[in-house]
């Protein structure tokens, strides 16, 4: 049985996105590094791109994957065989980095003598976040439990909806991604009248943005954008101008009328609860009718897309493992403005140098083993 993948099908556009995406979240990670407790509009606005960043990996995600699954339903392959080689040809990609990380972090975590986080074990299962908030432990994996709960959540509606309805066609694959949506919509709705109605402040992102029964929705996103870009794939391509321009005017517009009101999560909390991160979702997406039909001869392509492939690698070290150890043997607070630059450099360096090896040592290695013939046979 042949697998169903995107893995050889490399899109330079979609490489320009994950480059985005990747650079966005490394400035925001180095203000935290430099002035962690700057409150100025620059610094506060550097932080924010780490946000857009993960939204963009989210409906990154969603768009590839929905794309696979589509592919399925179209090869009518979607019954449980079909997606457990779905599953492991997931996780053969992205749960080998995730433990080599989150194995390095609990070491650390001896090395300089931090206190090891209640629960730790949830961190195997991605639990940690579900349904409360992340620990402040190995942070960066909030976003991966979000992703991969719902790499098991599609393709599991999906053979809910083929029981039920008898079949799997483009519609009821639509049905069950719309359905998806609302009900994670509601569920921000929900949480929007239990915490409203406490009197005390809460943490915005901590509470809802980095929890995964509220977040599941952002992947499901890109789900729309498959099935356009697959059953109406001129229109896709003919109005990708229009809708790049739209998907900008959305995101800058919502941003102006929050910064232009200076509107706050706590005071304004319907919008931020339910409506905010849907637009985020929607603005990106409307971008990927350009991206995806972006092709190579860019000048800088061949650097786009090697930090498009080191991504994922960039993603989980550079945080946890090199800002914070960087932080343990160095006081930044008393450098100068030189010594600053430096640092940051320093830092730039590390982030992309130990991801590089990860990618050819590590990630690579597994990942030629996963498109082996006996490998995907065996599934």
């Amino acid at each position: 049985m042949k697998p169903i993948s995107t893995y050889k099908l490399r899109v330079f556009g979609l490489d320009v996105v994950r480059a985005i995406a990747i650079l966005l979240i490394l400035c925001s990670h180095s203000t935290i590094l430099l002035v962690p407790k700057s409150n100025t509009t620059l610094v506060k606005s550097i932080q924010f791109f780490g946000t857009i960043g993960v939204d963009i990996f989210f409906v990154l995600s969603g768009f590839l994957i929905g794309t696979i699954l589509i592919k399925h339903i179209e090869a009518k392959q979607t019954t449980l065989k079909h997606f457990i080689q779905f599953w492991m040809r997931r996780w053969f990609r992205t749960l080998p980095n995730y433990y080599l990380v989150l194995l390095i972090n609990i070491v650390l975590l001896f090395v300089f003598n931090n206190e090891t986080p209640k629960q730790l074990y949830k961190f195997v299962f991605f639990f940690q976040n579900f349904n409360q908030e992340h620990p402040d432990f190995f942070t960066e994996s909030w976003s991966l439990s979000i992703e991969e709960l719902a790499y098991l959540v599609g393709p599991i509606l999906i053979m809910i909806s083929g029981f039920v309805l008898k079949k799997n066609n483009k519609w009821t694959f639509l049905i069950v991604t719309l359905l998806t949506i609302l009900f994670f919509t509601l569920n921000r709705y929900v949480f929007h009248i239990s915490f409203t109605a406490i009197p005390t402040e809460i943490s915005w992102s901590k509470t809802l943005r980095k929890v995964v029964v509220y977040r599941i929705d952002s992947i499901f996103y890109g789900f729309i954008g498959a099935f356009i870009s697959i059953y109406y794939a001129q229109l896709w391509k003919q109005y990708r101008w229009i809708s790049f321009s739209l998907g900008v005017i959305l995101f800058l517009g919502v941003h102006f009328y929050i910064y232009q009101n200076q509107l706050e999560p706590n005071v304004f909390s319907f919008f931020f609860n339910v409506w905010y991160l849907a637009l985020i979702s929607i603005s990106i997406l409307l971008t990927f009718p350009m991206f995806s039909n972006w092709q190579k001869g860019h000048l800088f392509s061949k650097t786009i897309t090697k930090i498009s492939l080191w991504s994922y690698s960039i993603y989980l070290i550079n945080y946890s493992i090199v800002l914070l150890s960087l932080k343990q043997f160095i006081n930044v607070s008393i450098l100068t403005s030189i010594e600053k630059v430096s640092l940051l450099i320093l830092f730039w360096i590390l982030t992309f140098s130990i991801s590089a090896l990860i990618f050819k040592y590590f990630e690579k290695p597994i990942l030629k083993f996963r498109e082996s013939f006996k490998f995907t046979k065996s599934f």
